[in-house]
């Protein structure tokens, strides 16, 4: 039986991590995490948000093709606080409202990978 998801992974061409790094990390706010010795051998870099309840791992592919439809979609609070400070930084935004009882929008990671926001509206 499936209890939870461990964690979800995004392909990225070689030589990429620094800027993965800065768009993950200093942009989205996520921390990186050390990968064990034998999977750090092959590049790219493991995330997680603080308190470890979310993993994201940029694995390095040879050929690259970015994923512009198959995404993670990542749940926030304060939505549009986040989304204009992402857009302050530089990185993409691109709102959707096509998703009821939902605020959301979509960026783009420095080597193309769709990435989804997404906050429930509050009822009442």
């Amino acid at each position: 039986m499936i209890i939870a998801i461990d964690h979800v992974q995004l392909a990225a061409p070689p030589g990429s991590e620094d800027a993965l790094r800065r768009y993950y990390a200093d942009i989205l706010g996520l921390e990186e995490i050390p990968k064990p010795p034998v999977l750090a051998a092959r590049g790219g870099c493991w995330l997680r948000t603080p308190g470890g309840g979310v993993q994201l791992h940029l694995g390095v592919e040879t050929p690259f093709v970015p994923a512009r439809k198959a995404h993670p979609a990542l749940r926030v609070q304060g939505i549009h606080a986040y989304a204009e400070h992402i857009a302050a930084h530089g990185a993409p935004v691109t709102w959707d409202t096509d998703l009821p009882g939902h605020h959301r929008f979509y960026s783009s990671d420095p080597v193309g990978n769709r990435i989804e926001f997404l906050e429930p509206v509050a009822v009442g």
